[in-house]
């Protein structure tokens, strides 16, 4: 698996304190609030673990799950798999995201849950991607821990066709590894 990583694009420690450093920012714009933390399942799951043990206020957890990725590539059509459970109406939210890549999937989930009328709707992301935004996206992640350049990355939750996730660094995978597929 890991001979198939072009390059060690963030390591372990530099993933751990970017956290940390996100965990104080989001406590001081939480407190007092109970806000409520949503995942974008499946990629988040590694980061969020992390980033909610590092935010020190009381606050709710649940998840989401859409889903636009064949391979390699955004599809663009969006698929609720799983919605949010709680009643987010009149609650400060924060979604947590592994990747801000096209922002499809993205724009499509802040535009469904501000339809649930929140008090507030904050964006974090672990991954920022600026050169894949799709024309016409104009959100802005609230919170970013790394940007990067254009490539295609997997580990610390981010996979390719299910593989990878478990690496604890983000890499970049090999062109080799995933062409052929």
């Amino acid at each position: 698996m890991e001979n198939n990583i072009k390059e060690i694009l963030l390591t372990e420690e530099q993933i751990k304190n970017r956290i940390k450093e996100l965990g104080e920012e989001l406590t001081r714009e939480y407190e007092g609030k109970d806000p409520v933390v949503i995942g974008v399942l499946k990629g988040v799951v590694v980061f969020y673990a992390d980033m909610i043990r590092e935010i020190k206020v009381p606050c709710q957890m649940d998840f989401m799950w859409i889903s636009s990725y064949a391979g390699t590539q955004s599809t663009g059509n969006m698929e609720i798999k799983r919605d949010v459970t709680v009643d987010i109406k009149d609650r400060h939210v924060l979604i947590l995201e592994d990747i801000f890549d096209t922002g499809n999937s993205l724009d499509y989930t802040y535009r469904h849950l501000m339809f649930k009328q929140p008090a507030s709707l904050k964006i974090c992301t672990l991954l920022d991607k600026p050169d894949r935004r799709r024309p016409g996206i104009t959100l802005k992640a609230d919170y970013t821990g790394f940007t990067i350049p254009n490539e295609f990355v997997v580990g610390y939750g981010l996979d390719f066709n299910e593989h990878y996730r478990n690496l604890p660094y983000v890499g970049i995978l090999k062109p080799e590894a995933y062409e052929t597929k």
